[in-house]
Formats: structure tokens, sequence, C-alpha cells
């Protein structure tokens, strides 16, 4: 019997990456893509510091080798993730994005910067502040209780809990944007 493969599984067409090769080298003739055409990319101009300061936090996750741009195989590796990475991916990524010092563990002042950005960038309307959605965080992920969550606890724990999900897995509607702006199927 075989196996029927999502579309989040199925591999990324040689006719695609050639159409997506010609789209990024339209938006970067350089061949690189720097912070400030990123931001433009997402339509973040000079809005507010807390999408700017999202965007390079995003812009810097997938900078791979640390160099200031982001080029064509780092493009293709941020379009893979977004538009059919598995969940285990996104989480990982998703958590290199929490973690701002790269130290291999989440603190309360990495989660709540999150959140905190997250919250204005959305207008989220909720009950809890920015404090209590940390704190409701740590009180279900951090399983050890030392104040700071691994990388294992912020998997087991998303995996756990819808609400903790969706906090966590850091959905900024990448994959609707690339689908709209971003014609795979053209030339």
């Amino acid at each position: 019997m075989g196996h029927v493969q999502s579309a989040e599984d199925q591999e990324v067409e040689l006719s695609q990456i050639q159409c997506l090769y010609m789209a990024f080298m339209k938006e970067c003739p350089s061949g690189a893509l720097h912070l400030h055409e990123f931001r433009k990319i997402f339509g973040i101009q000079s809005s507010s510091e807390e999408e700017c300061l999202y965007m390079e936090t995003i812009f810097r996750s997938f900078d791979t080798n640390k160099d200031n741009v982001i080029d064509f195989m780092e493009f293709v590796a941020a379009v893979h993730l977004v538009l059919r990475g598995k969940l285990e991916d996104r989480l990982k990524w998703s958590f290199k994005v929490y973690d701002r010092d790269e130290n291999g563990k989440l603190d309360r002042s990495e989660v709540k910067h999150i959140i905190r950005i997250i919250y204005k960038i959305n207008k989220t309307n909720t009950d809890m502040t920015p404090n209590e959605v940390c704190d409701r965080i740590f009180e279900l992920v951090d399983q050890n209780k030392d104040g700071q969550i691994s990388l294992s606890e912020f998997m087991e724990g998303a995996q756990k809990d819808e609400w903790i999900m969706n906090i966590l897995k850091l959905d900024v509607n990448a994959s609707g944007w690339f689908k709209e702006n971003w014609r795979f199927n053209k030339s």
C-alpha cells in the first residue's frame, strides 16, 4: 500500500524552485535579501517599533549563517518551513525566535518580550496580560519548575495544550503571505 503524502510532506518541485529563484532575483537583484527589503516585502515599513523588532527577530532566525543577509538557499529553507514544514520543525523555529540569547533555554523575560510584541502587533483582545500569559506558559510548560523552558519542554508543552500551541508556534500568517505574494506556478 502506498503512502499518501499531504501537501506539507511533498517535496518542492524543480519548476517551483526555478520560479521562486526568478521571483527572488527580481526582488533582490544582488542575490541577498537585506533586513530593510525583508520588512518591505512583508509590508512593514516604519510603522511601529514592535513590528520592526519582530520582523528583525524573524529575519535573524532565517539568517542561519549570521551574515546579516538572507541568501537564496536560506530563503528556500524559510519558504519550505513556512509552507510545508512539519509542526515539529515550526516549533523548533519558534523556540529559536523566542530564545533571544541563544542559550537553548527560555527565561521569563524572553517569553514576555515576544508575547508583548505579538500583543502589540495583533492588538490582541484578551482577558490576560502578557505577564499572565507568560505565567500560564511557565505553569503548563516548565515541567521541572527551574524557571526556564528547554526545547524538549517547549515541544512537549506545545503539543499537550491547544492554547499553548497557538501561543508558542508564532503563526505570523507567513504561509498566507507567501501564497498570495510569491506565485510559484507562474513564471
